[in-house]
């Protein structure tokens, strides 16, 4: 018996080696200030790789190395601004705003898919309807542009989260999972992935996070799997039909690119119509290859003189192998790391079930991307057009992400510790004017009651996040 109270009371091996992490991570505010700081990294990177990857061919193209660094550097302020905002949102406005995004996120995704119809069909001769033009996934009014799919991922996060919350334990039921969540997700697939199959995905992945952290049965994911997989199926044989920028009769430009990665790097040498679709893997492999442990030097790739298709946007992760070396993408990677930790930990401690699923939600679709992006440059998944966050080129992604991730930051200060601790030694308030209001302190936690994080296991089976059971 002494021996059993002995191994109890004896810290774990990794508490005995990093006391100091756990020091930090035990502090009440640790989850934001880790957010904060891995965000920062990222977008500071990220700039100073966009500038990097676009420079010589900006200066080839307008005479000016600092025209695309230079609208990357507005989009970054746009979406500090959006930080901000977003930061200060009570909860119950978020549930709004979801509801909000995602209408505009449709009407636009039909805007886009009709246009592109009507072009397909040679109804209209060029890809526009009076100032409004369309090009793939994005639309453009007149000088200014942007991408719908963008705005629905975030739409889908809110409305989602919100929607799951609000049915609660009733979400255990296939019936509460039909209305009216099943069909916005459906019409959502569709407009989405008839440009855009990439982001199609990604919303794949955030909606089974959602699922997952509302503790949905099993079987509902074989069941979303299935039908994830036949959507895709039918959307890669529509591009035969022209959808997208496919053209009816043509190759299939999309199951090429969804096969690429798995010919060998000797097909992607020649002109066959195989061996073109994987033409960026080479040149992204040749990339890496050349960076090895320590890179070439920042400014000093010899690749992104048009030599690697997208090198600013979808395979910016090759040029910071090239430039930065091993050293450089272990550092990018621990970035992305911490701030998936940072994500699910907030998602563990918050204590509001709509708090706890749009961060799990948004924590899953960063790490999706993330994963989707870097996995189709090495060859290992399918390059599917996808920027890395942060770090590619992009304006509505990057303003997006951003806005994201002040929804994060400001669910980081509704940890009920931290909460406590904020309140416990108030800012002054032109400091919270500036910068963000105190969160509501939550009530005391009662003499032995385990903290939110705390999930029950009962027969081997996942607790919920506060709204359904899960069994297989």
């Amino acid at each position: 018996m002494a021996d059993d109270r002995t191994q109890k009371d004896r810290p774990s091996l990794s508490r005995q080696l990093l006391p100091a992490v756990h020091g930090v991570l035990a502090r009440p505010l640790s989850s934001y200030y880790l957010l904060i700081a891995s965000c920062a990294l990222l977008l500071l990177i990220g700039l100073t790789m966009v500038f990097s990857a676009t420079s010589v061919k900006a200066f080839a193209e307008n005479g000016n190395a600092f025209t695309e660094i230079s609208s990357q550097a507005v989009y970054a302020l746009l979406g500090l601004v959006a930080f901000w905002i977003c930061q200060r949102l009570p909860a119950v406005t978020l549930r709004v705003l979801g509801r909000v995004l995602l209408v505009v996120a449709l009407i636009l995704l039909a805007l886009l898919a009709a246009i592109t119809v009507l072009h397909s069909a040679e109804v209209i001769k060029k890809p526009a309807i009076g100032p409004i033009k369309a090009n793939l996934n994005w639309l453009y009014f007149g000088p200014v542009s942007m991408q719908p799919g963008e705005l629905a991922k975030l739409g889908m996060v809110l409305w989602g989260a919100d929607v799951i919350a609000r049915k609660g334990p009733a979400l255990g039921h296939w019936r509460e999972l039909a209305m009216p969540l099943f069909p916005v997700i459906g019409l959502l697939f569709v407009l989405v992935g008839y440009n855009d199959l990439g982001t199609m995905l990604v919303l794949l992945a955030l909606i089974v996070g959602l699922l997952w952290a509302a503790g949905v049965r099993l079987r509902v994911f074989g069941a979303l799997g299935v039908l994830g997989l036949a959507g895709v199926g039918l959307l890669i044989a529509a591009a035969s039909r022209g959808a997208g920028s496919g053209t009816a009769g043509a190759d299939n430009y999309r199951w090429r690119r969804m096969t690429a990665f798995l010919q060998p790097l000797e097909d992607c040498e020649t002109t066959t119509s195989a061996g073109q679709y994987c033409y960026q893997l080479v040149q992204g492999r040749s990339a890496i290859f050349e960076g090895g442990w320590f890179g070439v030097g920042l400014g000093k790739s010899a690749l992104k003189w048009g030599w690697v298709p997208e090198a600013g946007n979808d395979f910016i992760f090759a040029i910071v192998a090239e430039e930065l070396g091993v050293i450089g993408c272990t550092v990018v990677l621990a970035l992305l790391s911490v701030l998936a930790y940072t994500g699910f930990r907030i998602a563990r401690r918050v204590g509001d079930p709509f708090r706890r699923l749009a961060a799990t939600a948004i924590t899953t679709w960063l790490v999706a991307q993330a994963v989707i992006n870097m996995g189709g440059v090495v060859k290992l998944l399918p390059i599917t057009g996808l920027p890395l966050p942060f770090i590619s080129a992009g304006g509505t992604a990057l303003v997006v992400t951003m806005a994201a991730i002040g929804m994060l930051a400001s669910f980081a200060r509704a940890e009920p510790d931290a909460a406590r601790a904020l309140n416990a030694r108030p800012t002054p308030r032109w400091v919270r004017l500036v910068w963000a209001p105190l969160p509501p302190v939550p009530p005391p936690r009662r003499p032995g009651q385990a903290r939110p994080s705390a999930q029950k296991k009962d027969s081997g089976n996942r607790a919920p996040a506060g709204t359904g059971r899960r069994r297989s």
